[in-house]
């Protein structure tokens, strides 16, 4: 019975012997292959290489090593030209031809946005940004122009007499203006005073309603009793021409601008005024608790007590 198992027919031996054959091969390969092939030999120099050169250019690319790179191209001086200049208003192209960095540049000019003025040379020398040895190379050439000197103009190599727009120094005559009718360009015309100074002045003198005296520049912000002492004899003031106000009328919009009060202020005066009636003079202000005797002689001028009865 089991005999007929294994009886084959020739055809169907010869398909067992092949199918044998490939399981035989196919086992061994494994084992043949291993043999054969040889160990692939890995070298790291160059994996180093690159891990180092990454490395490299992520720290390159940092943003310490940005701000590094910044101030090192902003400090960076050019060759110096050397020509006979006047600082005040001196355009960026002129001072990178006198040798100076992006960087010094830009101090000068927010030196300048807020109304500094050049007055003589030892107030180049003054600017934190020029060091001492480049103020030596730049002083024999600086020409700082005033009303009493002459209108020279000069060329890039500094010869006095050649006609160059480009170089020419502007003579600042001196002039009186009056604080409540000077526009921005005729305040600019005032020594110590620049287009930020001017634009400060007008929006102050408009919330004020206008100047009543020469002191009250020093209640705008930046400006000192260092800088009030050089203006106060180029400015005069005409107190006719205040715009003043009318406190039994006056709204709370109307004096929310008013530089003197506090809104707490303010509010008070109107309450003040709804519970008890018309001020008569100043002396009924006195009796507001927060109204001191300060504010009092500060907003004096510009109130006037119209009965709206």
């Amino acid at each position: 019975m089991f005999k007929s198992y294994f009886n084959f027919s020739k055809k169907e031996l010869n398909g067992i012997l092949i199918l044998c054959g490939l399981i035989f091969l196919i086992l061994i390969f494994p084992w043949i292959y291993g043999y054969l092939k040889k160990d692939e030999v890995y070298h790291f120099d160059n994996f180093d290489l690159e891990v180092k050169e990454f490395l490299a250019t992520a720290k390159k690319n940092s943003p310490e090593n940005y701000y590094k790179m910044r101030d090192e191209i902003e400090d960076l001086e050019v060759k110096a030209k050397y020509f006979y200049f006047d600082p005040n208003g001196l355009p960026e192209e002129s001072w990178r031809k006198l040798g100076l960095s992006a960087k010094q540049i830009k101090g000068i000019k927010n030196y300048e946005a807020k109304g500094g003025k050049f007055y003589a040379n030892k107030d180049v020398q003054k600017m934190y940004t020029i060091s001492a040895r480049q103020y030596a190379l730049l002083k024999p050439y600086i020409r700082i122009v005033t009303a009493e000197k002459k209108l020279k103009t000069f060329d890039e190599n500094g010869s006095p007499g050649y006609v160059s727009e480009k170089f020419t120094e502007k003579v600042k005559v001196k002039i009186s203006v009056d604080l409540n009718l000077a526009d921005s360009a005729e305040l600019e015309t005032l020594r110590g005073i620049g287009p930020a100074f001017a634009v400060r002045i007008i929006k102050f003198r408009t919330r004020l309603g206008g100047f009543h005296r020469k002191e009250q520049l020093l209640d705008i912000y930046g400006l000192d009793s260092i800088k009030f002492e050089v203006l106060k004899n180029q400015v005069t003031v005409d107190p006719e021409a205040i715009k003043k106000i009318d406190i039994n009328t006056v709204t709370f919009d109307e004096f929310k601008n008013y530089p003197y009060l506090t809104y707490k202020q303010m509010n008070a005066v109107i309450q003040y005024r709804k519970q008890h009636g018309s001020f008569r003079s100043l002396d009924d202000l006195k009796k507001i608790a927060i109204m001191n005797e300060g504010i009092l002689r500060k907003i004096e001028p510009y109130l006037i007590f119209n009965d709206p009865d």
